[in-house]
């Protein structure tokens, strides 16, 4: 919200004091911002938590899950918060603050910190590794890359909605429309990445030159890891309409009539004896329930 132009001018001289890196400056803009960079940080690793929660106590300042009381710290809430910190308060981005139209210095970096590119650098530092964005999937329109990259993410389409100021509707048709490209390609297998569970292999370099510490975080049992190795054997082995429709109802949660749709543009059958536009509710469900039987028979080889 713009502020009077004597506290915007504030919030200007503030801001090249600390890039400058005077001490006192710099403690005055972390506090600034430190609400945003708590509130964000609980946002984030909640959503990508997944097991930490049972193994490790959780701290963040609104502490999440049920790990033993004697269990070592996850420390991932630590180390986003000092990386979106970092990230925040780094001389580059405050020299770049302007205080256009009154704008303060705390909208300035709150508005940074709630955008998608803000985002994408979080999970690149978060899962050590760069994304890149199938050509062919690029070229279908300007926003099909940051769709790829939010479904890769497992976002759901209000979020994606959100993230990038489209309509809900268009963002379903145009998910649907990348999975069937990449169904065509026999490339579906891009939208469900491995994820990266330890950060012990040593130290990597991200965006802006700072390295990734050693942090204690959830290791996979032998047993679940076996599972997932026989899982994506089996996976492998699916044909890719088979791939398509177990992803898209089971994983995906879509409706029958928008797989069914997806079907008959790809002009693919589930029954040799059945047209794609013949094809009913009751024969894909008959379908999926076949193939989820066939991949555990595959899983127990």
């Amino acid at each position: 919200m713009p502020q009077s132009r004597e506290i915007a001018d504030n919030d200007l001289a503030l801001a090249r004091r600390a890039a400058d890196g005077d001490a006192e400056s710099r403690s005055e803009v972390t506090r600034l911002i430190d609400p945003i960079v708590q509130a964000r940080t609980a946002q984030f690793c909640k959503r990508f938590c997944r097991e930490n929660r049972f193994r490790y106590v959780c701290t963040l300042a609104d502490p999440w899950g049920s790990a033993p009381g004697d269990a070592p710290l996850c420390e991932w809430g630590n180390a986003s918060y000092a990386w979106m910190l970092d990230d925040l308060s780094r001389p580059q981005r405050l020299q770049r603050f302007a205080a256009r139209d009154g704008a303060g210095l705390r909208d300035y970096l709150y508005s940074i910190a709630n955008s998608l590119p803000f985002y994408e650098r979080w999970k690149n530092w978060r899962f050590g590794r760069r994304v890149h964005v199938p050509t062919y999937i690029a070229e279908m329109e300007p926003l099909a890359g940051r769709v790829f990259l939010a479904l890769r993410s497992g976002d759901s389409a209000p979020l994606i909605a959100q993230q990038v100021g489209c309509a809900e509707a268009k963002i379903d048709d145009l998910s649907q429309r990348i999975i069937i490209e990449l169904t065509r390609r026999g490339r579906l297998h891009l939208l469900d990445p491995p994820r990266a569970e330890s950060l012990a292999d040593g130290p990597r370099d991200d965006d802006n030159g700072a390295q990734d510490r050693d942090i204690p975080v959830y290791d996979p049992a032998p047993e679940d890891v076996e599972d997932r190795a026989a899982l994506r054997a089996a996976w492998q082995q699916l044909t890719a309409v088979e791939q398509f429709v177990v992803e898209a109802m089971l994983i995906e949660e879509r409706d029958a009539s928008d797989v069914l749709k997806a079907l008959v543009q790809l002009d693919i059958r589930i029954a040799d004896d059945v047209a794609p536009q013949a094809t009913d509710r009751q024969q894909l469900y008959y379908f999926r329930r076949k193939t989820v039987a066939k991949l555990a028979r595959l899983m127990e080889r």
